[in-house]
């Protein structure tokens, strides 16, 4: 490939890439000047493709909007990167088939050289997946544009939503963001007929559309941050269970068995100095109330919900902290059975 062609080529990366590139950027980057910078734009138009010329102050040149350029050019860590991408896409959607993902991942092949493909084979020959195929349920692409924009523009949208029991209904949200949670995306926003806010799975929205006008964040939430709004509403939500705990140590340690996501948390500053009977190898004893102790240990109290118990007495087992049950009682029972079970079948070993 000649010197002045690459650079020709480079200059379509370029306006590829997308937005306005100045004359004075393009021609930095393909070391030439002014004067050349507009000869290889006149080859590129002469091949059919649309460059746009932009005046005004921060002019410049590039692609007409919503061209779909043809061929689409890769090098062989980008090729490879994003045929990986779209394979281990594919293989986790299981049944769920993902045929966008599919067919992206054909297109992408059949272009590429034959090398690379050989390539790609003896990676595929080699390549094993751990765990179960098979993802939550995506959500419809069209859903999930429609809502992007409208967090984009502040502009509020109405849902038709289906909840966990599938009861259907339609509802208006002032979308602050979108987030992506353990395989699932969620909308979280404000439900200004309620006044309160609301987190939505969008595997669950059915339609949405844009309505007329604009929104502005509450005083003092001119900034939401949707991700935390969210794994709140996890943390927070109604199960069958409240449980509320005491524990001490330091919040990274209790955050690793209890993330934001499962549990709320909130330090104590009044709590007694821990008892060296709770604390058989002293690390907190004679600790004053409401001071760090070693590492930064200090209690913390510890709320949660679930649907379920069980789960938990090996999660404070885990932890190995001094910790109390405040609710619910059969929490308590539940740890005092499980303990009792793992100490008898010690002293049977």
């Amino acid at each position: 490939m000649s010197p002045p062609t690459g650079r020709v080529l480079t200059l379509l990366e370029l306006l590829q890439s997308g937005g306005v590139r100045t004359m004075a950027e393009l021609a930095d980057r393909l070391g030439v000047d002014g004067r050349t910078v507009r000869r290889y734009v006149g080859q590129l138009v002469d091949l059919g493709l649309p460059v746009e010329s932009v005046r005004g102050r921060y002019g410049g040149y590039r692609l007409a909007r919503g061209y779909r350029l043809p061929p689409l050019m890769l090098d062989d860590d980008e090729a490879l990167a994003v045929l990986l991408g779209l394979i281990a896409n594919r293989r986790t959607a299981g049944d769920a088939g993902d045929t966008a993902s599919e067919t992206a991942a054909a297109k992408i092949r059949r272009v590429l050289p034959e090398r690379l493909v050989r390539r790609l084979d003896a990676l595929m020959e080699s390549l094993a997946f751990t765990g179960p195929s098979g993802r939550p349920a995506g959500p419809d692409a069209a859903v999930l544009l429609t809502i992007a924009d409208a967090v984009r523009h502040r502009r509020p949208v109405s849902i038709r939503y289906a909840d966990r029991t599938g009861r259907r209904s339609d509802r208006t949200l002032h979308p602050y963001g979108i987030v992506s949670h353990g395989g699932r995306w969620y909308v979280t926003g404000e439900d200004p007929g309620l006044g309160e806010d609301r987190t939505f799975r969008l595997d669950r929205v059915a339609d949405a559309r844009a309505l007329p006008g604009s929104f502005e964040a509450p005083a003092g939430r001119a900034a939401p941050d949707p991700a935390q709004r969210v794994l709140s509403g996890f943390a927070t939500a109604s199960y069958r269970h409240e449980v509320t705990l005491r524990i001490h140590g330091t919040a990274e340690r209790i955050r690793t068995r209890l993330p934001a996501a499962v549990a709320t948390m909130e330090e104590i500053t009044d709590e007694p100095a821990l008892d060296p009977a709770d604390d058989p190898a002293g690390e907190a004893a004679e600790e004053p109330a409401g001071e760090a102790g070693p590492a930064g240990e200090r209690w913390w109290r510890v709320e949660l919900r679930a649907e379920r118990l069980d789960w938990l007495p090996g999660v404070l087992a885990a932890l190995d902290r001094p910790f109390v049950i405040e609710r619910p009682a059969e929490l308590r029972d539940l740890v005092l059975d499980v303990a009792s079970r793992l100490a008898a079948r010690a002293r049977r070993s």
